[in-house]
């Protein structure tokens, strides 16, 4: 797991699912498509459902697009959700024991597991200060997997931890109960024992945005920033227009285009793209009306865009 270019990472997610369900295989087919033309589109099947992930509404607007005409399949489409992360404000250390004893040979794994914040952008890293065949060397590399899998379900609400160090520093072995299963499962204990007490923090996306209007709309427009958790960041002037730039959660910004014309009566225009994330300033932290991460995915409730057709009212 890599974290060092997380702006490559996909920020919102829907759950899709076809409107008539014999065209289930019809859309594997086609998501194996998009995703060949779109790397930057994530597909996850999670408990039978379909989550489809990409970097923007408009752009996840567009691949449902692109099913419904280039493949002819209706979509039930869920709202966006935010793909939030996580990440630790400490350093810590975890130990991970599995020892599992049935009659024969038995299972045996044991590490120590320090983690340690890095700076943002600096991504995950792995290093293993073992020595002295504290731990074979053919363990070392199912830890890691355990620490990744951890690192990726998170501690707080099931979202990638992001931007840590990892080093494995001490542990033991069993000469003939150890394997590579049970050192797997002991670097993963190692890990989440170690986040859990480092001080683990919510991130969320957020975006600049620039809004272009007429003047006397400025007032309304910094108020309705500021009621979306937003930072002015600069006014500038062209053309005439006011151009507002500003900081905002992107959980505040989903549905914005409706919202500014409503505003404006259609007087402005607006762009927005990833910035940065920050440690979510949403005391109750994302909530059910914010988001889940593509790991979490709600079941499709509502219809959403061109492609879209509607679920009934019970939906």
């Amino acid at each position: 797991m890599s974290d060092s270019k997380a702006h490559n990472r996909p920020i919102l997610s829907v759950a899709i699912a076809p409107k008539i369900d014999a065209y289930r295989e019809e859309l594997e087919e086609a998501l194996s498509v998009l995703v060949r033309d779109d790397p930057s589109i994530q597909i996850k099947t999670n408990g039978g459902k379909t989550v489809l992930s990409g970097m923007s509404e408009l752009h996840l607007e567009a691949t449902c697009d692109r099913i419904l005409h280039e493949f002819k399949i209706q979509l039930d489409i869920s709202e966006p959700k935010v793909i939030y992360l996580e990440t630790i404000r400490k350093s810590a250390e975890g130990e991970g024991k599995y020892i599992r004893q049935t009659g024969g040979s038995g299972n045996y794994g044991h590490c120590r597991i320090r983690l340690t914040p890095n700076e943002a952008g600096e991504g995950y890293e792995f290093v293993n200060e073992i020595k002295d065949g504290l731990i074979p060397e053919k363990f070392i590399d199912p830890i890691e997997q355990g620490v990744q899998g951890a690192l990726e379900l998170g501690v707080l609400s099931g979202y990638p931890i992001i931007n840590v160090t990892a080093t494995l520093y001490g542990g033991s072995y069993h000469d003939t109960d150890s394997n590579e299963m049970a050192f797997k499962f002991a670097g993963s204990i190692a890990v989440k024992e170690a986040a859990r007490k480092a001080s683990p923090v919510l991130l969320e996306p957020v975006m600049a945005v620039e809004i272009e209007i007429p003047e006397e709309h400025t007032g309304t427009i910094n108020r309705d920033i500021n009621a979306r958790r937003g930072r002015i960041e600069g006014v500038e002037r062209a053309a005439g227009l006011k151009v507002i730039k500003a900081a905002v959660p992107l959980a505040e910004m989903l549905g914005y285009r409706g919202d500014l014309h409503s505003m404006t009566r259609g007087r402005a225009n607006f762009s927005m793209q990833f910035a940065r994330y920050e440690v979510t300033r949403r005391p109750e932290g994302p909530g059910d009306g914010a988001g889940v991460t593509a790991n979490k995915p709600n079941s499709p409730k509502a219809g959403s865009g061109p492609a879209a057709v509607r679920l009934d009212a019970e939906s």
